[in-house]
């Protein structure tokens, strides 16, 4: 998962960083709207955790701004506000959870989890296609009744294909997701494709099909039309 932490608060950014580094999310963060706005546009998130009171603005006006660009993250609200009119107010334009601070980090990481796992894994905690299976939990993955040995980062390749079946993935938008925006000054990209070659080996050594086809120039998709 790749969250968007939008916060002024340098102690409480620090903070989150690190506990969620430390759960294996790749987290960046912002404390404004401007820069809040350029990232959203520039990078691709699963999740965007936004602070309401920000230095130059509303952070609700980033709210709006997501919905208004059609973008996919989900948004969880963190704020000292803990009114019921703010709440509902938050969630009735489109935020999909709202936590009052303080808040345990813990409880942060969890509103995460369920968040994503509703929206992007419609309610489940395991994707499943086929003979390919995934426990986002336990964070397995199989192929048949073989639990695959799968670093991180393949695993988090894996799961970046099953929830984008048949959309053809860019190399930079892989590397951005999987490693952050510093992918920026990179000046390839074959790693990506080193990890996408092991995955691929592993699942065909377990007896799975290779689903992940090549889009020459392009980057690759994972196709069910196989």
């Amino acid at each position: 998962m790749k969250i968007l932490l939008i916060e002024d608060n340098v102690e409480l950014t620090k903070n989150i960083l690190d506990y969620l580094g430390k759960e294996k999310l790749i987290c960046e963060s912002c404390d404004n709207c401007f820069d809040a706005q350029d990232k959203l546009l520039s990078f691709r998130y699963d999740c965007v955790v936004l602070d309401i009171m920000l230095p130059d603005g509303d952070g609700l006006e980033i709210l709006h701004f997501i919905k208004n660009q059609k973008l996919s993250c989900n948004i969880l609200i963190i704020s000292a506000k803990n009114s019921l009119e703010d709440k509902i107010h938050g969630l009735e334009i489109g935020a999909d959870d709202y936590l009052t601070k303080p808040f345990y980090l813990p409880e942060l990481h969890a509103r995460l989890k369920a968040i994503y796992r509703r929206n992007q894994l419609d309610g489940d905690h395991e994707v499943v296609y086929k003979e390919i299976r995934l426990d986002t939990l336990t964070m397995e993955a199989m192929v048949g009744d073989h639990v695959l040995d799968l670093t991180k980062k393949e695993y988090d390749l894996l799961l970046f294909f099953l929830t984008n079946k048949n959309r053809v993935l860019g190399r930079q938008s892989i590397a951005q997701h999987m490693w952050g925006d510093y992918t920026d000054d990179l000046a390839n990209f074959d790693f990506v494709y080193q990890h996408i070659k092991n995955l691929r080996k592993k699942i065909c050594q377990a007896g799975g099909k290779d689903y992940i086809n090549t889009i020459y120039g392009i980057g690759y998709k994972f196709n069910t039309g196989v």
